[in-house]
């Protein structure tokens, strides 16, 4: 398949799953159903119609504002929309029409639907979490399959490992529990493509962190003692890391062992 056919496939595609997850940021901390009832105002309850709930386009359609009790709709819908589609679109130029592709697609959906919702109610829900491993599991098996990928997978399973065991070390200095469970999941995707992409993922989300915390604490936004939800820093660390760990390895190595 041509790229730019194949990007376009997947930006739609990136379009269409992220209104889903617009309804699965909405309703999963609140613990209700993704199914019942469809798509409707929280201010008015009335459903949204078909022709406004095209992603993006529906939202620019009724300038942001519900089509009966005219209750503001907030920019995030949008933004989430376009937004998984953007990631979905850079993963596809990453892994292009591959075996990969549709795991770590899945990893782009649920990076977003994490960072939001951790962002929103400093939590990353089990619901989402611990099912994941078993769709990552599902959806790397052909590949491993189709490239004889053994030592792949048992290299990811091993970074899985010690990515438990690390993030397990670091709960006792207050480390949350959703961000242990995640921890393994994210070295599952990176020890996939290498030792390289699980240390940079590692190294960057701490930096992120970091350098996030300390913004906060600059502006008087947060203090020392404010909780900061790490997990988006977890999950933007690890696709540094996914797009960018060996030249950031590289340039690592020749700063410690000048050519």
């Amino acid at each position: 398949m041509p790229q730019p056919l194949l990007l376009g496939i997947v930006g739609l595609l990136g379009l269409a799953v992220g209104s889903f997850l617009n309804v699965v940021i909405h309703r999963v901390p609140r613990g209700e159903s993704l199914v019942r009832p469809g798509s409707h105002c929280p201010n008015c309850g009335n459903e949204v119609r078909n022709r406004h709930n095209i992603p993006v386009l529906g939202w620019l359609l009724l300038r942001g504002k519900c089509a009966d009790c005219q209750a503001p709709i907030g920019a995030r819908y949008p933004l989430v929309e376009a937004g998984t589609a953007a990631l979905f679109v850079a993963v596809a130029a990453k892994f292009g029409w591959s075996w990969e592709l549709p795991a770590y697609l899945y990893l782009a959906a649920v990076a977003i639907a994490l960072a939001v919702i951790d962002l929103d109610v400093y939590r990353l829900p089990d619901q989402i979490v611990l099912p994941s491993y078993s769709v990552a599991l599902l959806l790397l098996v052909p590949a491993m399959i189709a490239t004889d990928g053994w030592n792949t997978a048992a290299r990811a399973l091993l970074a899985a490992g010690v990515m438990w065991l690390l993030f397990q070390l670091i709960g006792f200095f207050g480390m949350g529990g959703g961000d242990i469970k995640l921890a393994p999941l994210l070295g599952l995707y990176l020890g996939w493509l290498g030792w390289s992409a699980v240390a940079v993922g590692l190294f960057a989300a701490f930096l992120l962190g970091g350098f996030a915390g300390s913004v906060l604490m600059a502006l008087r936004v947060a203090r020392r003692k404010s909780r900061i939800p790490f997990g988006p820093y977890m999950l933007a660390g690890a696709f540094v890391a996914v797009f960018a760990a060996a030249p950031i390895a590289d340039w690592y190595t020749n700063l410690l062992i000048p050519a």
